[in-house]
């Protein structure tokens, strides 16, 4: 995908470092961390990428869930 394709946006764009971070993390629990070269993930799996966007989507449910049961 060409850099003038994307079409998804932080709505916190402050928070972009960490989501990158975070993707990273997600890539290494899911085991394919040695598999991406220099920030390059285009020879991996789709299914690989979707699973680690799953596992993202996973912990901020997780995160939300428990920051909600914090509050009440």
């Amino acid at each position: 995908m060409g850099s003038g394709q994307k079409s998804n946006s932080l709505v916190v764009p402050q928070a972009q470092q960490a989501m990158y971070q975070f993707k990273y993390e997600m890539a290494n629990e899911v085991g394919i961390s040695n598999q991406i070269q220099g920030g390059y993930w285009g020879h991996i799996s789709s299914r690989d990428c979707g699973a680690v966007g799953g596992h993202m989507v996973k912990k901020m449910i997780e995160a939300y869930q428990q920051s909600l049961a914090g509050k009440v």
